[in-house]
């Protein structure tokens, strides 16, 4: 085991985060200074599961903004697919306006109901073991992300649903969307109905997105372990980085 690599991991994945100055080191990962043989892989298990806190953290604050969804050319949520019709039809009969009402307001939902995928996270690394945490340094370039795939899918889902569902009505974007579908599905030419429930579009969308994040931080991660150091991190990691 190359205690060397476990290191690179954990520091390049505090380093993606947030400013430095806001990046709490734990007395852990510092290296005692009468050690030749730098952190063990208990410390260093230690460590990456402090690491992919702040990584997961970052990644749902990305999101959990004004705009982390309706703002972004890769996030932003349009009509569902089977509404693409129904948009058209829409907008050629002057309802424009109503339509960016919805589809602002199904962002704000999803922006707004990302929250609560923090504490999913952080209770699937809570439940890391130190295999688990090495076996992502040793794995391939998206260990991380698979390994958060496979315990936290289904919880994240099962969480989105209500609480995308209580966002969506904060924000009025079921209302909106339902009004346009009505309107839609009484013209006379309107043979294929719109469905008009929106929860399960919204939390497949939410959901991509974060794993979509998740990826982006680990890929940063991996890509260059020493290209953000800094005289702190040298010295924390300076029995082991040379």
């Amino acid at each position: 085991m190359k205690i060397y690599l476990a290191a690179s991991f954990i520091f390049l994945f505090v380093a993606s985060g947030e400013a430095y100055s806001q990046i709490k080191i734990p007395k852990i990962l510092t290296a005692n200074k009468n050690s030749t043989s730098g952190l063990t892989e208990n410390e260093a298990g230690q460590g990456i599961k402090e690491a992919l806190t702040q990584g997961v953290t970052n990644a749902v604050l990305n999101l959990n903004k004004t705009d982390g969804f309706f703002g972004s050319e890769f996030y932003k949520m349009l009509l569902p697919p089977d509404a693409k019709k129904l948009e058209t039809t829409l907008r050629k009969m002057g309802m424009g306006s109503q339509v960016d009402k919805a589809i602002l307001s199904i962002n704000r939902g999803a922006e707004d109901a990302v929250a609560y995928a923090k504490p999913i996270f952080l209770d699937a690394i809570k439940e890391m073991t130190l295999t688990d945490a090495l076996n992502i340094v040793k794995g391939k370039n998206d260990a991380a992300t698979q390994y958060f795939r496979q315990k936290t899918m289904q919880k994240l889902i099962d969480a989105f649903r209500p609480s995308v569902q209580a966002s969506l009505d904060k924000v009025s974007a079921t209302k909106y969307y339902a009004d346009l579908v009505n309107t839609y599905n009484k013209l006379p030419t309107t043979f294929n109905k719109v469905n008009p429930d929106l929860t399960s579009y919204v939390v497949g969308k939410a959901v991509d997105a974060l794993f979509d994040q998740v990826a982006k931080e680990e890929a940063n991660i991996r890509a260059n372990p020493t290209a953000r150091a800094t005289d702190i991190l040298k010295k924390v990691f300076g029995s082991v980085i040379k």
